[in-house]
């Protein structure tokens, strides 16, 4: 695991890299976008009334989402400030009490056990340097029987201890989780596990998406607002990744689990 913190993600997040990469993927800032939040909001089973929390919630968009289109109540919680600063300018007054907020840690959730029908998350764990107490606090925050439902981007084929480190550290992500690792971690929290599937094919596509809008479509934008030298930067690393997406060492995986 590489000595990546949670400081080290929210200073990267308050600036230049969470600006490029919503330019990249949108305000929701996941792979797939509305549509792939649909996807798991049917296999989650979000309705109105649904009470979830969206662990890890960037600007909102997500939660903004399950709102409005399920009438779902939802608490976004993250620990990056200007992510959740920007979120709730972001929440249309329309929405009311329906979408809330909260600045906290993942790994230490400032919610009582048992308040949340489902506990979701979309490409953002692979941030945590802890998956392990991740998972044991969704299980605590969930209500008996309740339903844990997220993407994350998995390690899904060998690579050298320098293309591991390489990736990583260009994303800001400790270490990886791969399908298996995450099945089991869920099984030892006590979550039935109903959906344990690969996505890395499409996610290859993606990155491929993102490299080109990066090189032909935002290349001026970015270096015009933040340099030629982290224009480079994103060139260099989201090369990377395009790569390893198509050898079969990096993907996603999308997880649905209950509480037993």
């Amino acid at each position: 695991m590489l000595d990546i913190t949670i400081s080290d993600v929210t200073a990267a997040y308050e600036g230049a890299v969470g600006i490029i990469w919503e330019m990249l993927m949108g305000e929701q800032i996941h792979v797939g976008g509305g549509e792939e939040t649909d996807l798991l909001a049917g296999m989650a089973g979000v309705r109105a009334g649904t009470r979830v929390l969206d662990v890890l919630s960037g600007l909102g968009g997500p939660a903004r989402h399950l709102a409005r289109i399920y009438g779902a109540t939802v608490t976004g919680l993250d620990a990056t400030e200007r992510m959740v600063s920007e979120a709730v300018l972001r929440t249309e007054n329309s929405l009311g009490d329906s979408v809330v907020f909260r600045l906290g840690n993942a790994l230490d959730m400032p919610f009582k056990s048992g308040t949340f029908d489902v506990v979701w998350g979309q490409d953002s764990w692979c941030y945590v340097t802890d998956k392990d107490r991740l998972i044991r606090e969704c299980y605590r925050v969930a209500v008996p029987g309740g339903t844990i439902a997220f993407t994350d981007w998995i390690q899904t084929g060998a690579m050298s201890d320098d293309e591991r480190r390489s990736l990583n550290a260009f994303m800001l992500f400790p270490y990886m989780e791969t399908l298996p690792g995450y099945k089991k971690l869920l099984r030892r929290h006590r979550f039935a596990v109903r959906e344990c599937e690969d996505l890395s094919e499409d996610f290859a596509s993606h990155m491929h998406r993102y490299r080109n809008a990066l090189t032909c479509d935002l290349k001026g934008r970015i270096v015009e607002r933040f340099g030629a030298g982290a224009f480079r930067k994103m060139e260099h690393g989201i090369g990377l990744w395009v790569d390893a997406a198509d050898e079969g060492k990096v993907g996603r995986g999308r997880f649905v689990g209950r509480k037993e």
